[in-house]
């Protein structure tokens, strides 16, 4: 069966990865595609490189124009999300690429965001590792007519801390996290911070102090893993590249715990996971390893002088960090298998 998609903000950085993403999957159609400021121009104006899609026109994001799809993709700003959502049909499939439907708790939402609660949907990271250790968050998605896209930051801290965590051989109420962040997480508008002149040779700190928005959806995932409260402090710095996510996450080893055992938590959690793969120990990931898949890499070492593990993972923020984890969770939706459509080894795109 193919199923008829629209994408509503696709003339962005999201909006053109999820269309070169379909664009190898086999069961998806892209039939509309909606922008805001771009209406009227092709998409081949802004995606050059989607030659199968150049000649589609960006129409305007209405319900007229996103009625009659079997799937809708949110590819928008947060909180326009979910005004768009409250147009569409209950047998649709909705995936949001944005953080309307992330959390679960409305106090949460109030305090980083400051808009209107709109609830939450299932969310779409498959490997999360849930209730303590049991289960997988794969499990809740088959079936489901909406989905909340995970944030990239969120889950290459989230895919890098949770077995440890699930497997108590971690402290969950030490954990500091530092991530290198290419300027694509940022979306196309322009920021005076993003151009070259800023950015080239340089790096920055941003949502310094516990306030970057990521933060309770990191330990809302977390505090699943562990069953227990999480505590993180988690800082991202935005660096001179295009795109992808190194994430430097370092906890405390509970005491009388082996390396060994750390290592071996590790992988067992992710021995049959196809996206998310451990390397070998002494090795660690750079974001050129990740870039164009849908691949999370995960390093690990023990500092002993500091009783702590490290714990490093790369992924490329606009495939595994968004666009790849939204066609995951569909193929999961649609009882497809899981790896339809996605690249594990490639070329960047």
């Amino acid at each position: 069966m193919v199923y008829s998609v629209a994408i509503a903000g696709a003339s962005g950085y999201v909006g053109g990865e999820l269309l070169r993403i379909i664009a190898q999957h086999p069961e998806l159609q892209v039939k509309t595609v909606t922008a805001n400021s771009n209406v009227g121009q092709s998409v081949a104006t802004l995606h050059p490189h989607l030659a199968q899609f150049g000649s589609m026109v960006f129409q305007d994001t209405d319900a007229q124009n996103l009625a009659g799809h079997d799937i809708v993709f949110l590819a928008m700003p947060h909180t326009k999300s979910a005004e768009v959502a409250g147009w569409l049909s209950a047998d649709t499939l909705v995936l949001d690429c944005g953080a309307d439907f992330r959390l679960e708790s409305e106090a949460d939402w109030d305090k980083f965001y400051g808009s209107n609660f709109a609830g939450t949907w299932t969310y779409g990271m498959p490997e999360l590792i849930i209730d303590g250790g049991v289960a997988r968050q794969r499990q809740n998605l088959s079936g489901v007519k909406r989905i909340a896209v995970p944030g990239c930051n969120a889950t290459a801290i989230t895919l890098a801390l949770a077995p440890g965590l699930a497997a108590g051989v971690l402290d969950s109420q030490d954990i500091v996290s530092v991530l290198s962040v290419g300027t694509s997480g940022a979306g196309r508008t322009l920021k005076p911070e993003l151009l070259a002149s800023e950015i080239m040779n340089s790096a920055s700190a941003y949502g310094v102090g516990g306030i970057h928005r990521h933060t309770p959806e990191i330990e809302q995932n977390l505090r699943k893993s562990a069953d227990a409260d999480v505590q993180i402090n988690f800082t991202p710095v935005l660096v001179p590249m295009t795109r992808g996510i190194l994430a430097v996450n370092t906890a405390k080893i509970i005491d009388g715990v082996s390396a060994a055992e750390v290592r071996a938590a590790y992988e067992l959690a992710y021995a049959n996971e196809p996206f998310v793969h451990v390397l070998p120990e002494g090795q660690y990931p750079a974001t050129s390893s990740t870039l164009g898949v849908n691949t999370c890499l995960i390093g690990i070492a023990i500092d002993e002088h500091a009783g702590r593990v490290v714990i490093v993972s790369a992924l490329d923020n606009m495939v595994k960090g968004t666009a790849g984890a939204a066609i995951q969770s569909l193929n999961l939706a649609l009882g497809l298998p899981e790896q339809t459509g996605l690249t594990v080894n490639g070329v960047a795109p």
